[in-house]
């Protein structure tokens, strides 16, 4: 080999050797089309050559929370919260013991439950969540948070997150896009773990919210949360509520319900490029299998419109290597 040769071939070397290699940003998604579509979608807004850039100050991403960026089975983690306080406070209330819906909690009896529906959950709610000040309400809720431990995986809530999504919080952040968390839980409940948990801080969580009265307590001002509903963070709410406190269309939402379909369509209603994502629940071995038949999470109009309309359906069993931080990747798409 010539010297000329050999000098090509050491600056090759030296080449592969130092060339930076960009890490995946992504790397509990499988390689195929949703990946593929969201890092299309985040390089066409934010490369400064592109026809389709967005300036950073626009750059707003939304995303739901049951389901999206944690689990909702076997029911609402705020539900199963609410059920646990009234099981730590019923010392309090010996009325409990004989008056519904409150008895169906202590016996878990499951029948009783569903038979109260929704007004009964309303009460339950309201006893657990309302006649205290926020600062004590968040408090009880991260004193749940350290105690209580999921059902089937024993792990704490603030643990059933998806590891997916907190890649692509961080990889949309990195690309200078602004979070927010835009859901039905209550807004208190949110914020006592998504900073923690996700990175995103309180003043970026929207969620239903009871009315607060100011008032004062040993002197000391206070906000007190009453029984009263200001608003419902859910299905048109979600829209509403973003126009009201972000005050811009996002250019990314995900969701995973039905309850996340207006927040999608009006994401998609805005000019210029925009990403609408669902994340369908078809992983029955490594999380939960559900869709249009489930009380919880239900997917239904917004899957029919999403495949009309050529939104990104993830779906879990194909797409994601991984579904919680505590698993073991497996690059191999579930069977």
């Amino acid at each position: 080999m010539n010297r000329t040769l050999r000098c090509r071939w050491l600056l090759l070397a030296l080449l592969l050797l130092y060339w930076p290699v960009q890490a995946d940003a992504l790397p509990s998604w499988n390689d195929s089309a949703p990946k593929a579509a969201l890092q299309s979608f985040v390089d066409e807004v934010t490369r400064n050559d592109s026809p389709q850039f967005v300036p950073v100050a626009q750059r707003i991403a939304v995303f739901d929370n049951d389901g999206t960026l944690w689990s909702e089975q076997p029911a609402y983690f705020q539900v199963l919260f609410a059920f646990d306080e009234v099981r730590r406070m019923a010392a309090q209330h010996p009325e409990w013991k004989t008056t519904q819906p409150f008895r169906a909690v202590l016996e878990n009896d499951q029948q009783a439950l569903a038979a109260a529906g929704m007004d009964g959950l309303m009460k339950i709610i309201a006893a657990t969540h309302t006649g205290m000040s926020s600062e004590v309400f968040e408090e009880r809720a991260r004193a749940w948070f350290e105690r209580a431990r999921h059902p089937r995986t024993g792990k704490p809530y603030n643990q059933m997150i998806y590891q997916p999504m907190l890649e692509l919080m961080d990889y949309l952040r990195e690309q200078q896009f602004k979070v927010y968390i835009v859901s039905g839980g209550d807004s208190g409940f949110m914020r006592a773990f998504t900073e923690q948990v996700y990175g995103v801080p309180p003043e970026q969580v929207i969620g239903s919210l009871f009315v607060t009265e100011f008032t004062r307590v040993d002197g000391k001002p206070t906000l007190l949360r009453t029984a009263r509903l200001a608003h419902n963070d859910d299905g048109p709410g979600k829209p509403e509520s973003i126009d009201a406190i972000i005050g811009r269309r996002p250019l990314l939402a995900f969701g995973n319900s039905d309850g996340d379909l207006q927040m999608l369509q009006w994401t998609a209603a805005g000019p210029g490029p925009r990403f609408m994502g669902l994340v369908h629940h078809t992983d029955a071995r490594r999380e939960w299998a559900y869709d249009r038949q489930s009380t919880v999470g239900r997917l239904d109009k917004a899957l029919d419109e999403a495949r009309q309309r050529g939104w990104t359906v993830v779906d879990m069993a194909a797409d994601w290597r991984r579904i919680f931080p505590f698993d073991n990747p497996s690059k191999e798409p579930t069977p």
